[in-house]
């Protein structure tokens, strides 16, 4: 059968999927607003989000191995829809916060189809077919920030999701009818499922530094997008909620930088490419850091960062997902896990140094993740079996 609607129902919906995890970053000053409470608190729901993610991550994702994925991807959704109803009912920062768990728990959903698509790719077009479906995601977190703007200022943050429970939903309904039906990967006990995770990080090598290279890029991510909310909030910007999510379209270059990437990808070229990259992040906080006085440089700085990041992503992706074909779910779980946990890393830095030291602070811990993932690279380079 033709796998073009199934690749294009999972590259809608893990944008769809993904957006419910970063709607909340755009209206931190609105949620602050209405609930009465101090920035930082909208920091830990933040940081709780990519917590939970991580979470599901590390409990869920394997499940892609040992059940039949289109009835869990399904399955995981309805519970995400729920959670999204939960957090446009709160009436309380403490149940907002729970049912937001509830939906960075379920929402790993996506990272089941992106593996998936690796299975059902042709053979030597597995990077092109991971990177379409992960320009969805990319896409899905950046309109998610423009979306949540837009709707947040015509029918206030309540609204966002409840579109955000619709559109699930609808993906929903889009993978159940268009999705093969694949026998499991394996048939290990749910325990010993989990434990092979950790015998993949213990004896793949490549699996260990690509872990390292995403927590360091994510880690930026994170620092950065927790914070410059209330930068673009504050004087001398004050940039209205809608503008602010605008603003974050200059990130449309990582859904470029994944197709770029997965093409290096199918090329071979998987490991000067990730260096390449992490090098642009690093850079990137110069002009980023002279975003607290210039729009026109945090916009550069945006669409530089966002390239470097998502390259090197979708670079890690791919080169772990031809290790162990039939563990794909597996090796995503470990490496997600430790992707998501450096996010959190990273949103909880950038929310307590925003606090004490502005955007000075956040830029400087924001550069010192990529540059020490390029310096792991640099030492990489000496040896072979790390070279893929």
């Amino acid at each position: 059968m033709s796998r073009t609607p199934a690749v294009a129902a999972m590259t809608f919906a893990t944008g769809a999927i993904i957006a419910n995890n970063y709607y909340a970053q755009p209206l931190e000053a609105e949620l602050a607003a209405h609930f009465a409470v101090p920035s930082s608190a909208i920091g830990v729901v933040l940081t709780l989000i990519q917590l939970s993610y991580a979470l599901g991550l590390a409990t869920l994702v394997p499940l892609g191995d040992l059940l039949e994925r289109r009835r869990l991807v399904v399955l995981l959704l309805s519970v995400t829809v729920l959670g999204l109803v939960g957090v446009a009912l709160a009436p309380s920062l403490p149940l907002l916060a729970a049912a937001a768990g509830f939906v960075g728990l379920t929402t790993v959903a996506a990272q089941i189809l992106i593996p998936f698509a690796a299975t059902i790719a042709p053979e030597g077009e597995q990077g092109r077919v991971v990177s379409t479906v992960m320009s969805g995601l990319l896409i899905g977190i950046l309109v998610s920030r423009v979306v949540a703007g837009l709707v947040s200022e015509l029918v206030g943050w309540r609204g966002v999701f409840v579109l955000g429970a619709v559109l699930t939903a609808g993906s929903a309904v889009a993978l159940w009818r268009t999705l093969p039906v694949l026998a499991p990967a394996t048939d290990l006990a749910y325990p010993t499922l989990l434990r092979s995770v950790l015998h993949l990080i213990r004896h793949e090598p490549v699996l260990r530094f690509r872990m390292a290279v995403g927590v360091s890029g994510y880690a930026s991510f994170g620092a950065l997008w927790t914070s410059v909310g209330f930068l673009l909030a504050a004087p001398p910007f004050s940039l209205s909620q809608g503008a602010i999510g605008l603003f974050a379209l200059f990130g449309v270059a990582g859904a470029l930088a994944a197709r770029f990437a997965g093409r290096l990808a199918d090329q071979g070229k998987a490991f000067p490419a990730t260096g390449a990259f992490l090098a642009l992040v690093a850079l990137s906080w110069i002009a980023l850091g002279l975003g607290a006085v210039s729009l026109v440089a945090l916009a550069i700085g945006l669409v530089l960062f966002d390239f470097g990041v998502q390259g090197s992503h979708i670079s890690n992706q791919n080169t772990i997902y031809a290790l162990h074909p039939r563990a794909r779910s597996r090796l995503n779980t470990a490496y997600m896990t430790s992707y998501f946990l450096g996010g959190a890393l990273g949103s909880g830095l950038s929310s307590a140094l925003y606090a004490s030291h502005g955007w000075l602070g956040v830029s400087i811990v924001g550069a010192a993740f990529p540059t020490a993932g390029f310096l792991l690279w640099l030492a990489a380079r000496r040896q072979s079996r790390l070279r893929v």
